[in-house]
């Protein structure tokens, strides 16, 4: 069992919060040439290739309990959910707008790891995280009105990727974080290759098959690669911090996103959403401050050896 090292768990999800909007950009720019269900298979299979040999070189073993088993099953459809949300929200909204209406999802969790997990959650995270969400409204452009329908995919990917974090929580501490996303992996293609094969003849919207192109090939492995590499820092943090202590943490992407947002697509939000983006920081700085004080007052604890990689 690994002991909770909140300062480094906080360094992972930075690395999360940084990876991740590189990847959904990818998949933003992709959305044009391939339907979102091979987006999503393709996703799975680089994800599966890459880690493999890692876990073969490192001599980890993919053998679980019964209960890891059906919980890395459930965690691989949440995965396949949430990510086909966002990979279809991309398709109607500007990169930073889709990430910061997703961001109702650290409230979300933070309620969630209180009221499912038990977890302990003092009154100064519950501050900082409501000023986070106060600036992810700031950050919102355009409306719901403006939107329409689109603006509730990134809803729906916020409560599935809470309850998908919740179910890492619980895998992370007994399960090595390279092994279980092979297994996930492999799981989420054994689901979504038969799907995609049989209703892609169909025409389904959406999951349609095509055979990429030159440099397309190149930015589907390049999202499949980044996206893997999040995911996995997401899931180690989870295995040296409480949920509740990294949700705020995660308001960081949204700046992230806004600045890969103008660099690709020239999207660049307005005053307001500039104001929200600078409260999004102030808030997780002082989580990061916060957590840091804290760890500091207590007794140190012997070094916990990284998982192998």
């Amino acid at each position: 069992m690994t002991v909770d090292r909140p300062v480094l768990g906080i360094s992972l999800m930075l690395g999360f919060c940084v990876v991740a909007p590189m990847a959904d950009a990818l998949a933003k720019l992709l959305g044009e040439r391939i339907g979102v269900a091979q987006l999503v298979t393709i996703r799975m299979i680089v994800q599966v290739l890459l880690l493999t040999p890692i876990v073969w070189w490192a001599g980890l073993s993919l053998r679980m309990s019964a209960r890891s088993y059906r919980l890395a099953s459930i965690r691989a459809v949440l995965h396949i959910l949430g990510i086909g949300m966002m990979f279809l929200s991309l398709r109607y909204l500007p990169l930073a707008d889709a990430v910061a209406i997703a961001f109702v999802m650290p409230f979300i969790m933070l309620i969630l790891g209180h009221f499912v997990l038990g977890e302990e959650v003092g009154h100064r995270r519950i501050i900082a995280c409501c000023v986070g969400f106060a600036g992810t409204l700031m950050v919102v452009q355009p409306s719901f009105a403006e939107v329409g329908w689109p603006a509730l995919l990134p809803m729906g990917v916020a409560l599935d990727f809470a309850l998908f974090m919740l179910v890492t929580r619980q895998l992370a501490k007994e399960t090595d974080p390279i092994a279980l996303q092979v297994v996930s992996g492999i799981v989420a293609c054994a689901i979504l290759i038969p799907l995609l094969l049989l209703l892609s003849p169909l025409a389904v919207p959406g999951i349609e098959l095509t055979v990429p192109q030159g440099v397309t090939w190149v930015l589907l492995l390049a999202m499949g690669t980044l996206g893997t590499i999040g995911h996995l820092l997401m899931t180690w943090s989870l295995r040296f911090a409480p949920s509740a202590t990294l949700a705020p943490m995660q308001y960081l992407e949204i700046p992230v996103a806004t600045l890969i947002g103008w660099l690709i697509f020239s999207d660049f939000p307005d005053g307001l959403a500039l104001v929200g983006i600078v409260v999004t920081i102030v808030a997780g700085l002082y989580i990061i401050a916060r957590e840091r004080a804290v760890s500091r007052s207590v007794p140190e604890v012997p070094p916990q050896a990284p998982p192998a990689v």
